[in-house]
Parts: C-alpha cells; structure tokens; sequence
C-alpha cells in the first residue's frame, strides 16, 4: 500500500515516457490549438496590428507563466521522491503546502506585472495602437495568473502520481471553453482582442478547477499544514522552485530580445514570428510535454534508488524527442503551403513561416535535450544546472547568433541564430545531464573484509 502510487519502478520506461508525454501533449495542444486558433481569428479581422499585438503579448505572457512552471516542477520532483520513497502522507503534504505558496506568490508575482505592463510592452518594441492594444489584452489576462498556476500545479501533482490522463483532461477542458467562447466573444458580441483575453480567463478557471477535482477525488486530496510544518516545507519548495523560476524566467527573457529584434524588421516580420510562435507549441506540444513526463519518471526511481532505470529513463527520453522531431518536421514541410495560405501570408511572414516549417524544425531535437536534461537536473538534486543551461542558451546561445545571422539573412536571420544557439546549448545539456547520472551511480561491490578492515581501523584511530 506505501509504493501504490509510484507506479514507474516497474515497466517498460520508452512505454512510460510515451504515454506520459502523449497524453500530456493531447492536453497540452489542446490549449495551444485554441491559441493557434484565436491567432487565425485575429488575423481573419484583417488588422496586421492586432496580430502584432498578440506577438507582443506572447512573450510578456510566456514570462508570467513561467512563475507557474517553476512551483509545478518544484511540486511534481517532491510529490514523485516521496511516492517513490513509500510516503504518501509527506507526498500529500508537499503538494499541499506548494500550492499554497504557489498561489500566494503567484498573485504578488501578477501584481508586479500589471502595474508595469506599460514598460514592459513598450520594452518589447511595441509603439502606437499595437502598444496600447497589447497592454489592453494583457490588462484582462495578468490578473488570472493565480488561477493558472493553480492549474499547472494540480496537473505536476496528477503527473506525479502517473495520472497523466487526468492532468491532459484537465488542459483539455481549458481548451474546450476556450474554443466555444472565441468565436462568440471576438465575432459575435464583437469584442476582438478583449473577447480573445476574456476567452483566455475562462479557460484558466476552468483548467484550475479540472486539475483540483481528481487530486481531492483519487488521490488523497490536501493536508491542514501547521504553521510549523509550512515553514519546514519552505525550504525543500523554494530550492527547488527558485531555481527552476529562474530557469524559466531566462526563456521568456531571451523571446523578448528576439521580438525586439525581428521588431526591427517591421510589423509584417512580427506578425510572422507570431504566427510561427502560436504553431511551435502545437506542432511540438509532445516535446514540450516531455519535461514534465520525464521528470516524475525519473524522480520516482531516484526516490527509490533505482539508479539504472534512472539513466536508461533519460536515454528514452532522448530517442523519443528524436522519433517526435522527424515525424512533426517532415508533417510541417508537407503542410507548409496550406499553414501559409489559411493566414493569407506573403513577403517577409512567408519567407519566416517556410523557414520554420522546414530545417529550422529539425533543430528542435536539441530543444527536446535540454527539456529531458533539465528535468534530470530537477529531479537528481542539481536545479541550478538547469538555470545555467537555460540561462546559457537565451543569451550566450541567442543574442551574439541572432545579432550575426540577422545582420547577414535579415528577418530570416533571427530565427537561424535563435535556433544555432539550441543546437550547441542542447548538445551541452547532454553532456552535462550524463554526468550528472553517472555520479548517482552505487559503488562497486567492496572486496571481502574490506567494509570490516575500514572499520577496524576507525576504531584504533579514534582510541
């Protein structure tokens, strides 16, 4: 009855990891579809600055969330060591006392933003109607953030526990309310941008409320934390959650710079970036989904000192990136003409649409490595690693390629430097992530008398 729950000590790993990562993904894409959707609705408007907005939008709101994907990866790794460890009563506990500060920081954290949206955006490079159209939608989205995070927590803690089925439903019903109120909202009642943000706020009740449900159903629900016992949590939370914060933080940071940057290319370019930023989530929601598939997998074992299947996990996760990457970027090479006629695309947005849809796809395998190595890094005690590698591939790995290829290929430039720091960044997280794996590793067996020889001679130094 202790170890009901942890449920990847056994099986076939490539198995787990596939149906923890397709499954999530089906939630995943659910609400990125709903996205790439809401994007076809804008652009259907006919306003190239309203498309642009969203662009803007986008990177500010990928910041924000990132506060979110921190505390659900810190809540995930303590939730799945403990299920591994046979402590369910402390594995009920963490995922208690994380939520709670979770929500709590994540409002303080919401707070901060909205009072700033004006800088940020402008930050951003959005000047006139596009900056005042971005800071409306924001201005609706922001204050719900508490709730979204809510949400992604509750889903690390369904992930944790092997219920990946029921952390997709949750995403999905997300999207489904998304997908209904869009049209109605932004046709309909003729609301346009505010009807997308208001759509937007309805799908994040909706997830939070989808991800608590089968946690207080299935699994045991919440604990009453004593005072006590939240600030003994603070500490094993916040080390895993500051840096995982911080390893977030650096994506969003390094989109901002490649927004300015295309920015400096026109609203056409943005708008074509937009796109292709609304499309990567959807064609790749499998790989993004693999970090947190991955994660409890391999925290699971590390909690119960399987340390073979802890490195054979990792390796699977790597040839499942790869097998997803060849499939989606050969779909997207095929569908290339179609994904660019149904937005009605020409010059510049093309030529950035094609770009992706063809070897810039490809180069997403070394984004899938660092996802399935900083997921080891999170689960094997090492969450700094994470945030040096992130940290190192959003600037080091983005700004000096950027800067060069732009200079030589234009607009198209941005997206190649963009994705020539991943693919050295990625093959760094590898290396690093093996490691790391090999240090967890037992000792070898010691030779007969020799634990006793040790012993022995402890004893007659200390006398």
């Amino acid at each position: 009855m202790a170890q009901s729950n942890a449920v990847f000590l056994e099986g076939n790993l490539f198995r787990h990891i596939s149906v923890m990562s397709l499954t999530a993904s089906l939630g995943l894409m659910a609400v990125f579809l709903v996205d790439f959707v809401d994007m076809i609705f804008i652009s259907m408007l006919g306003k190239a600055e309203l498309a642009a907005a969203v662009g803007y939008a986008g990177a500010i709101l990928f910041f924000t969330s990132s506060f979110g994907i921190g505390m659900s990866i810190a809540a995930g790794a303590l939730v799945a060591r403990a299920l591994g460890g046979g402590d369910e009563s402390g594995a009920r506990m963490k995922a208690t006392t994380a939520l709670a500060y979770g929500f709590a920081f994540g409002a303080v954290f919401a707070a901060i933003v909205w009072f700033n949206l004006g800088f940020l955006v402008t930050l951003m490079g959005a000047s006139g109607e596009t900056h005042d159209l971005a800071v409306g939608y924001l201005q609706i989205i922001i204050p719900s953030l508490p709730l979204l995070l809510i949400g992604m927590v509750g889903g690390a803690i369904l992930r944790a526990h092997g219920a990946a089925r029921r952390a997709m439903y949750a995403t999905i019903i997300g999207g489904l309310v998304n997908a209904v109120l869009d049209p109605i909202l932004i046709f309909g009642l003729d609301l346009e941008l505010t009807g997308a943000a208001l759509a937007s706020v309805a799908a994040r009740v909706s997830i939070a409320a989808a991800a608590l449900y089968p946690i207080l159903r299935h699994y045991g629900g919440f604990s009453r934390p004593t005072r006590d016992e939240f600030m003994n949590d603070f500490r094993p939370i916040f080390a895993l959650a500051l840096p995982a914060i911080l390893t977030q933080l650096a994506t969003p940071i390094g989109q901002a710079y490649v927004t300015r940057a295309m920015a400096e290319f026109g609203e056409e370019a943005v708008a074509g970036m937009a796109i292709v930023g609304r499309l990567i989530p959807v064609a790749f929601g499998t790989i993004f989904a693999l970090s947190g598939a991955v994660g409890p997998i391999i925290g699971q074992n590390f909690g119960a000192q399987n340390h073979g299947r802890v490195r054979r996990a990792y390796l699977d996760g790597l040839l499942f990136t790869g097998l997803v990457v060849v499939v989606v970027s050969g779909l997207l090479y095929l569908l290339r003409g179609p994904i660019s006629a149904l937005f009605a695309l020409e010059g510049v947005s093309q030529e950035i649409v094609y770009l992706f849809c063809g070897p810039l796809a490809l180069a997403w395998f070394f984004n899938g490595m660092i996802f399935v190595s900083n997921a080891s890094f999170n689960n094997l005690g090492h969450p700094y690693y994470s945030t040096w590698t992130n940290w190192g591939r959003h600037t080091l790995g983005t700004i000096p390629f950027v800067m060069l290829f732009a200079a030589w290929f234009g607009a198209a430039g941005v997206l190649i430097g963009q994705a020539v720091g991943g693919v050295i960044f990625g093959l760094w997280s590898g290396w690093l992530a093996m490691r790391v794996i090999a240090r967890q590793d037992p000792p070898s067996e010691p030779r007969p008398f020799q634990r006793q020889a040790r012993l022995t001679q402890l004893f007659n130094f200390r006398r």
